[in-house]
């Protein structure tokens, strides 16, 4: 029998980004499915992955998947709880987390993110969230991987405002700015997976997930998508990954 089931383009990208993540590191989570993808990693092969999440807690293992940074789940199941400035002054800008994930509402294709407006500054059509800890996150954590869906709406030629700096213009922006970090090492959407070119530091396809077709991706992208020569197919999801991504879901803001 088949260890695959029928999925979801949801679940294809959080399965994916949840595969990323191995056991020991410390990562720093955002909401949403960032959130998902790790507490995802952590009940199936990375049960020693440490997650920190930005209103301090530090080592949380919550039991159902947190509504919001400020949940108490995240608090009770802690191994430390901080200031939010000792997690960054000391734990993100001290170099001590290695990975962290991130959404966004844009990002351009030397990864570049967006989360503070839609249309001209001054004017916007939508105004966003804003930065958060993203450009703090980006800039000093070991590397970052973006999770976000994939559209010419979200992957553009030019980000209407540049609220976190992936590789700025090309190779040696993030030297010239003396950010820690090595940058975004992977972008995960719900057709593929994109990696930056080590020379150019240009986002490119790399993998396809299960159904997706190359010239869809290239449709859905703001710019001319470099594709890689060694281009993969995704592993589908399995039985088991979707039995506790599904799990996760519908427990989501549920207390025993």
């Amino acid at each position: 029998m088949s260890d695959t089931a029928p999925f979801s383009t949801d679940e294809m990208m959080t399965v994916a980004a949840a595969r990323e993540l191995t056991d020991g590191k410390v990562c720093f989570v955002g909401i949403g499915l960032p959130s998902t993808a790790a507490n995802l990693a952590r009940r199936l092969h990375a049960p020693d992955l440490v997650l920190i999440y930005e209103s301090g807690a530090i080592g949380a293992k919550p039991r159902t998947l947190p509504l919001s940074i400020g949940d108490g789940e995240l608090a009770d199941t802690a191994d430390s709880v901080v200031s939010v400035p000792e997690i960054f002054n000391y734990w993100l800008q001290g170099g001590r987390i290695d990975l962290g994930m991130l959404g966004a509402a844009q990002v351009d294709r030397h990864a570049n993110l967006n989360t503070t407006v839609i249309g001209p500054y001054e004017q916007p059509k939508v105004r966003l969230p804003g930065a958060g800890g993203a450009p703090e996150i980006a800039g000093s954590c070991g590397e970052v991987i973006i999770v976000l869906r994939q559209s010419t709406r979200t992957f553009v030629d030019r980000l209407d405002f540049v609220t976190t700096v992936g590789f700025g213009d090309g190779p040696g922006h993030r030297e010239r700015l003396g950010l820690r970090g090595r940058g975004p090492s992977l972008v995960v959407t719900d057709l593929g997976l994109l990696r930056p070119d080590p020379v150019t530091c240009e986002l490119t396809l790399t993998e396809v997930h299960p159904g997706v077709g190359v010239d869809e991706v290239v449709q859905r992208t703001g710019w001319p998508l470099a594709v890689s020569p060694q281009l993969r197919t995704t592993a589908p999801p399995t039985h088991e990954e979707l039995a506790w991504l599904r799990r996760l879901e519908a427990e989501r803001g549920t207390r025993a």
